[in-house]
């Protein structure tokens, strides 16, 4: 990873050390290291199967690693130890996460669905939960949509409920899961401009995408996977321009060529 000087480091906001899982005999994650840095985007790309997914999970610990190491702002887990319930919680309460699937609950309104997880994880009161709920979703641009219910939303306004969601919780880190893969073109541009504009105001964000465009042009550090692993990180540019690994170079290539 390329670093500034030293005067001007931001400190690292997600290290993962060594970090293996596997399901049986099947290696999904091998030995993956990575740092992301305070208001760092870190954009991942690879091919299907390449363990993205699971290494984004491994996160915020909806799945527990095999091995290795994870801090995430300061709450460090060891795989290899008994996972205390309020480390797991310390660690889960600076994440936020959106998902391919938008999860809402549809027999409640928008404003609910923003509010609900506030007043359970955070202890607000209704008022609070729903003043601040009201305050994200103008922020995504639904400030409209407080009253209706999922059902009557778009599939672009859903992911930016779900993005609301995972705000109110007031998270420092956000990990998005591929969040525009079950939209339509048009309406995965509504996802990625609040992504953009997340990126804008210094949200720590990983961002695993099938979008290059943003990946190379809004990610100030690329992760590309493949074969369980990372088999080149470094400035999104470079790599799109000059990718140094052949598995890299076939990637890209037939992903730019589909598009």
């Amino acid at each position: 990873m390329t670093t500034p000087d030293a005067g001007t480091r931001k400190s690292v906001a997600i290290d993962l050390k060594d970090v293996e899982k596997r399901f049986g005999d099947n290696i999904v994650l091998k030995n993956v290291s990575m740092q992301v840095r305070e208001g760092e985007v870190c954009a991942m790309i690879g091919p299907s199967g390449a363990g993205k997914s699971t290494l984004l999970r491994c996160i915020n610990l909806l799945e527990t690693p095999t091995s290795g190491t994870i801090t995430v702002e300061g709450v460090t887990i060891h795989a290899d130890h008994q996972i205390r319930p309020r480390e797991l919680a310390a660690l889960r309460s600076r994440v936020g996460m959106v998902f391919q699937q938008f999860n809402l609950f549809p027999h409640l309104s928008v404003r609910r669905n923003v509010a609900l997880a506030q007043e359970r994880v955070l202890g607000r009161s209704k008022a609070e939960a729903e003043e601040r709920a009201e305050i994200l979703l103008k922020r995504v641009g639904l400030g409209d949509k407080g009253d209706q219910y999922p059902s009557r939303c778009s599939g672009g306004q859903q992911q930016r409920v779900a993005i609301a969601r995972a705000l109110a919780l007031d998270p420092k880190v956000m990990l998005f899961d591929e969040p525009t893969s079950a939209l339509d073109p048009e309406l995965g541009l509504e996802v990625l401009s609040v992504m953009r504009e997340l990126a804008a105001e210094g949200m720590t964000m990983v961002v695993v995408t099938h979008e290059m465009t943003f990946a190379r042009d809004v990610g100030d550090h690329l992760v590309v996977m493949a074969d369980s692993g990372i088999i080149e990180e470094g400035d999104p540019k470079k790599i799109f321009r000059n990718p140094q690994q052949e598995r890299t170079r076939n990637f890209l290539r037939a992903v730019l060529e589909r598009e």
